[in-house]
C-alpha cells in the first residue's frame, strides 16, 4: 500500500480559507471587469461585510461607534434609565454601559428638550410614544408633575405593559394612557409645558398631522418634533421587502413628501426650511433650536415656543 501524497507546502501561498475564497468570490471571471464589484461578492470577501446578512452586525458597529461618542452628561441619563435591557434590544457595551440604538437616540432627544424646556415639575404630552422609550428616559432623569401618552390601542397596551416594568411604581402612576377616540374629552382643555412627537407625523396622514398641531398650537407652551425631512425611494437600502402597496402607503403619508437622496448631506439641508415651516403649530411660535437628529442622515429635530398667553 502505497502512502496518501501529501500536499507541497507553498512558503506563501494562501491559507484553506483563502483558496475556498479565490475560487468562489474573486474568481478570474470575476476580476475581470470593474463595474459593480465594491458592492458584489468580490469586495465583501476583500473589504466589507456583505451588509445584506449582516445587518445585525452593522447596526451593533453603528451603535459602538455612537454610543464611544456620548457625552459625560447623557452617559449619566443613560445610567439613571434602568432596566433598559428588558425586551432583549440589540446592545453593545461602551466604558462599561449597556448601550442600544433606541437609548442612544433616547438621550439625544432629552438632551435637546431639557437645554429648552424646565423638564422637572413640567406637564408633558408625547403623540405617539412606540413602546415608551422617551417616556421612560425623561421619567428617569426629571421629576414630572405627569406624562400624558396618546397612541393607538395595540401600541398603547404594549408602553403601558412596558412603563408599568421598568418604571418605579411612583414614576409609572404619573402617566396617563390616551386613546385617540378620548382626545377631545381627556386632552382638550388641559395644558402642558412640552408636546413631544418622536417618527410618527411622518407616517400619519396630512389632515391628522395638521389636526394634532392644531391641537398642540391650543394646549402646549412648547413642541419638540424629530421626523425625516422627506421620503426616499433607493430600493437597494431594503429591497422593498414589505411589497410596492406598503412603499406607496409610506409616500402618500405626512406632510414633507418629496423624494430626495437621503445619504446626500445638501439634499437633506435643502429640505430643513420645509420642516421648519411645515411643523410650526401654529402663527405665535417660535424654532428656539433646530439640527440633524443623531443617527438617521435625514432626520432633522427642532423645538418651537409658543407665545406667552396673555393674563
Amino acid at each position: 500500500m502505497t502512502e496518501q501524497a501529501q500536499p507541497v507546502r507553498r512558503r506563501y501561498g494562501p491559507s484553506a480559507q483563502w483558496e475556498h475564497i479565490n475560487e468562489a468570490h474573486i474568481t478570474e471571471a470575476a476580476v475581470a471587469d470593474l463595474a459593480g464589484f465594491k458592492s458584489n461578492g468580490v469586495n465583501f470577501k476583500l473589504a466589507l461585510w456583505n451588509p445584506h446578512p449582516n445587518g445585525v452586525r452593522y447596526l451593533k458597529a453603528l451603535t459602538f461607534a455612537l454610543g464611544m461618542r456620548l457625552s459625560p452628561a447623557n452617559r449619566e441619563r443613560l445610567r439613571r434609565t434602568r432596566n433598559r435591557e428588558v425586551g432583549d434590544p440589540y446592545s453593545v457595551r461602551c466604558d462599561g454601559e449597556s448601550v442600544c440604538l433606541d437609548y442612544l437616540q433616547a438621550v439625544h432627544e432629552v438632551e435637546v428638550m431639557a437645554a429648552n424646556v424646565a423638564l422637572d415639575g413640567a406637564q408633558v404630552v408625547e403623540i405617539g410614544a412606540g413602546y415608551g422609550r422617551t417616556c421612560h428616559t425623561m421619567a428617569s432623569n426629571h421629576d414630572l408633575a405627569g406624562y400624558t401618552i396618546i397612541d393607538l390601542p395595540n401600541t398603547l397596551e404594549l408602553s403601558r405593559r412596558y412603563l408599568r416594568t421598568v418604571l418605579t411604581p411612583e414614576q409609572f402612576a404619573k402617566i396617563r394612557f390616551v386613546g385617540i377616540d378620548e382626545i377631545d374629552e381627556q386632552v382638550r382643555g388641559h395644558r402642558f409645558d412640552l408636546c413631544v412627537n418622536v417618527d410618527s407625523f411622518a407616517e400619519m396622514s396630512p389632515d391628522t398631522v395638521r389636526d394634532y398641531l392644531a391641537l398642540i398650537d391650543e394646549t402646549c407652551a412648547h413642541f419638540y418634533v424629530n421626523n425625516p425631512v422627506g421620503k426616499y425611494l433607493d430600493k437597494s437600502l431594503d429591497g422593498h421587502s414589505q411589497g410596492a402597496a406598503v412603499v406607496e402607503l409610506a409616500l402618500s403619508s405626512g406632510l414633507l413628501r418629496d423624494v430626495i437622496d437621503i445619504h446626500d448631506s445638501e439634499a437633506v439641508l435643502a429640505k430643513v426650511p420645509a420642516f421648519v415651516s411645515a411643523y410650526r403649530p401654529g402663527e405665535g411660535w417660535e424654532c428656539v433650536a433646530q439640527e440633524r437628529s443623531v443617527t438617521w442622515s435625514y432626520y432633522w429635530q427642532a423645538l418651537y415656543r409658543a407665545a406667552p398667553v396673555p393674563r
